[in-house]
């Protein structure tokens, strides 16, 4: 999407509140660099992608070499980028598309993430390396079909025989899983949850993708299945015991999403801005009338505020004072927010905001999929509700 820059002495449509002067010069070089990058490469074919149902994966080794898998962690070849250098390029990537800051989102703060915090030594220098090179896909299995929003619950067993650990069950709704050279698996044992480094290979491991989807199909989601998986006793992660750990990988996914929502919103903004402008009806063009202008206005004033609280969130993370129930707020309000932003544009552009023509309803149904994984719209109202009142409402 291209639109004029606004004349001398006019405020920047899309940066009415000149939040781009709070960003470092390298921050604007990754934002800008991935903004290129999706307007030369995603853009000129996520139309047909998502009408296919299919994930480019010759795209990978570029999106490797742009530093974006890992890019948030610090050696083992990954970037070591802050925190705000992350989320702008998630924010870049979903406004592109959905699919495309899931799939970096997996990989980098679900299946490496989890190695470079709770792995040995020796698993950090196998598997990093080439995971940020995009040689090696990973993918995050923690979601069964009968525990989404309750993974404690989970039914997939780890037990021991011998040195080695046998692995039983079913994951659902997992992105990457068909096309993952290895999954961070979370199972039961006999100590509680514990993680594992399963290669896809295993025998007995088998991943089948999920069809028939209207909402993230620039991406693949797939059911894992594991009947008698064996691992070696090195495929353990040492430092990750009970909930806490997973869940303290959801957090990092759910940080990429809180930008990831306004980069997705402001592609709708765009869309309907330039629609408006330029449709006319009754003589003068659609951005004349009040009520649209009412709408726009909107729009814009929801995209600034989460940006700002993006930001924010940022820059306490890059402190490391960030708590998952901030988090929450952040993932509660700004997919909110953005979805809201979606179906408004589509109403501006009438029957056109429902073709692929137009980026809008490709991302209202991309959103209806964020505004409920890595925690629905109401876990994290509760989690929210907890923090303030001191008393869980789950249990």
């Amino acid at each position: 999407m291209s639109i004029a820059a606004p004349a001398a002495g006019r405020l920047d449509p899309f940066d009415l509140l000149e939040i781009d002067a709070l960003l470092s010069e390298e921050e604007r070089l990754v934002r800008d660099t991935v903004r290129g990058f999706v307007r030369n490469r995603v853009l000129p074919g996520i139309e047909e992608w998502f009408e296919r149902g299919v994930f480019p994966r010759e795209l990978v080794a570029e999106i490797a070499q742009l530093g974006l898998l890992g890019m948030h962690l610090k050696g083992y070849g990954c970037a070591g980028a802050s925190a705000v250098s992350y989320g702008l390029a998630c924010q870049e990537l979903e406004a592109g598309d959905s699919g495309f800051r899931s799939f970096v989102s997996v990989q980098g703060s679900l299946s490496m993430f989890p190695i470079w915090k709770f792995g040995s030594e020796d698993q950090k220098r196998e598997w990093l390396p080439p995971m940020a090179r995009g040689e090696l896909i990973g993918c995050f299995g923690l979601t069964e079909p009968d525990f989404g929003s309750d993974p404690g619950g989970m039914r997939t067993s780890a037990r021991r025989r011998g040195t080695d650990w046998v692995l039983n069950g079913n994951k659902l709704w997992i992105t990457n899983g068909s096309i993952a050279d290895l999954a961070i698996v979370w199972a039961r044992a006999e100590d509680g949850i514990r993680g594992f480094i399963v290669p896809t290979g295993s025998h007995g491991f088998t991943a089948r993708d999920v069809h028939r989807k209207i909402s993230l199909r620039a991406s693949v989601t797939s059911e894992l299945v594991l009947e008698d998986v064996v691992v070696p006793a090195s495929a353990l992660l040492p430092g990750a015991q009970g909930l806490k750990a997973p869940l303290s990988c959801l957090n990092e996914a759910r940080y990429g999403i809180v930008w990831g929502a306004m980069g997705a919103a402001r592609a709708c903004y765009e869309a309907a801005l330039e629609y408006a402008r330029t449709r006319v009806q009754f003589g003068r063009p659609i951005a004349a009338f009040q009520l649209t202008q009412r709408k726009l206005v909107e729009m814009v004033v929801e995209i600034e505020k989460g940006m700002l609280l993006a930001l924010h969130l940022g820059r306490l993370k890059d402190q490391e004072r960030l708590r998952p129930e901030q988090v929450s707020v952040g993932k509660l309000n700004n997919v909110r927010a953005a979805l809201e932003i979606a179906r408004e544009a589509r109403s501006i552009l009438g029957a056109n905001g429902i073709t692929l023509e137009y980026p809008v309803i490709r991302h209202m149904n991309n959103l209806e999929s964020v505004y409920t994984y890595e925690g629905t719209n109401e876990v994290h109202t509760l989690a929210i509700g907890e923090a303030i009142t001191g008393i869980s409402a789950f249990r």
